[in-house]
């Protein structure tokens, strides 16, 4: 059982000293992150077609955050960040993979 428990240990130190370095921008070796370039939120919910209220329904943000978006405030991040990116190559991507919202 010993040896489980070391096991499982030395994983979780492993992991740890992964998510540290990751934290703090090293690189970790044979990991690529591709980070999409600044996204222009407006112009693609003007590709879309929709109004604010009914992009932001679509997309699952407050309205006021897509508004901080538009007006380069703040900028996306994480998934909502991919999903704008794969918006802008489809902007009919949300209805044809979910339906009309």
């Amino acid at each position: 059982m010993a040896d489980v428990t070391d096991d499982v240990f030395g994983d979780l130190v492993a992991g740890l000293g992964q998510a540290i370095a990751h934290a703090r921008g090293e690189a970790d070796s044979g990991v690529i992150v591709h980070v999409p370039d600044s996204v222009d939120v407006a112009g693609i919910r003007k590709r879309t077609g929709k109004t604010q209220p009914a992009f932001a329904a679509s997309i699952g943000v407050p309205v006021a955050t897509l508004r901080q978006w538009e007006h380069r405030r703040r900028q996306p991040k994480g998934a909502a960040r991919v999903l704008l990116a794969l918006i802008e190559r489809n902007p009919r991507l949300v209805e044809e993979t979910l339906g009309r919202l």
